[in-house]
């Protein structure tokens, strides 16, 4: 219970530097970009952060158990490109493709549930594996064949203005990725789902001698990081319609890096959301306020880079504390049981 009450003051503390973090980029951004503050970039930030921050949302629950999950880049492509085939060749209608493509990515990660909860594979080694397998799958499926979603202006092309943004410029995307950032809020805050991630990330084996199915409750968080990759493949298909082959591998590591800057520990036991979308949104407006700086896109792979290590840094400070306090008050609980004993005497 101790370890839970640090790792709340823990997620607390890192919020409010990634949310420091934030406005003093859009600050400096403010004064040294051209311009930056303005409407024009506030919607190419939101439009460039919508499909990472899905997979993000998705993968905050792993993360916060000390899992990790490599596959959601190329499950989401996996996933999107079979849609699309879906629509192409077979006739499905739209919608019900769109559908297929978050049943895909869902029962990827039902499968990579299934290995590290139930089959005990470390979850590197079985995300690499499923990251491989989505990504030959797809292709195997589609025959190598490069898969387009219907624009804005043909019939079927309603999605993209639901999905992404309307022929007016109205990025309704945000309402979208809103929505399902509430949702997956209430269900780590508010749920036994979410009370059983932190409890298994803060420590797993008191979890399971305490009597809870640790394994249904950990294949759980594999299961939503799934889903929310299928998500993030209907609005990649409604921002880009063109979905090759084989792509998608690096796509989670952007994921990851937002879940890791916004605070997530990558020990366990510590993250939120609203987090992660913070640490979304740096990396996008470092994105755009580079681009305002007529710096090309090697520097914010550069930059991005350079935000992760401080951000990892600062989570190995944090739970180095964590653990001297820890220390401190057992050294001292022992020092006053050994003083009582010999006034005793």
């Amino acid at each position: 219970m101790g370890k839970i009450k640090e790792n709340i003051k823990g997620k607390g503390l890192q919020k409010f530097f990634s949310l420091a973090a934030l406005v003093i980029l859009i600050l400096a951004f403010s004064l040294l970009g051209q311009n930056f503050f303005s409407k024009a970039t506030f919607i190419n930030i939101l439009d460039s952060s919508y499909y990472i921050g899905f997979m993000a949302i998705g993968v905050t629950f792993v993360v916060i158990t000390g899992g990790i999950d490599l596959s959601i880049g190329t499950v989401m492509m996996c996933a999107t490109l079979i849609g699309g085939l879906a629509h192409n060749s077979w006739g499905w209608p739209i919608g019900l493709a769109l559908l297929l493509i978050v049943v895909i990515a869902t029962i990827f990660g039902l499968i990579n549930g299934i290995l590290i909860a139930k089959l005990k594979l470390p979850p590197f080694i079985a995300t690499l594996g499923t990251m491989l397998v989505s990504q030959g799958l797809g292709a195997i499926i589609a025959k190598v064949q490069t898969q387009r979603f219907p624009t804005a202006y043909e019939e079927a092309g309603w999605f993209k203005s639901v999905f992404f943004k309307t022929e007016n410029g109205f990025p309704t995307g945000i309402i979208f990725l809103l929505i399902f950032f509430m949702l997956a809020y209430v269900i780590l805050n508010k749920t036994r789902i979410g009370r059983y991630t932190f409890a298994i990330g803060s420590n797993k084996e008191a979890v399971r001698l305490s009597g809870v199915r640790v394994d249904r409750w950990e294949m759980m968080v594999y299961v939503i990081s799934g889903f929310f990759a299928g998500l993030a493949g209907i609005v990649y298909a409604a921002a880009y319609t063109t979905i090759i082959p084989g792509t998608g591998n690096g796509l989670e590591l952007l994921a990851i890096a937002g879940v890791v800057i916004g605070g997530t520990s990558l020990s366990g036991g510590v993250g939120s959301v609203v987090g992660t979308m913070i640490g979304v949104y740096i990396m996008s407006v470092l994105k755009n306020g580079l681009m305002s700086m007529n710096l090309q896109g090697q520097w914010q792979t550069f930059f991005t880079g350079i935000v992760v290590i401080c951000a990892v840094l600062l989570d190995i400070y944090r739970n180095k504390k964590s653990n001297e306090i820890k220390l401190d008050n057992k050294t001292e609980s022992s020092a006053s049981k050994s003083v009582n004993k010999v006034l005793e005497q």
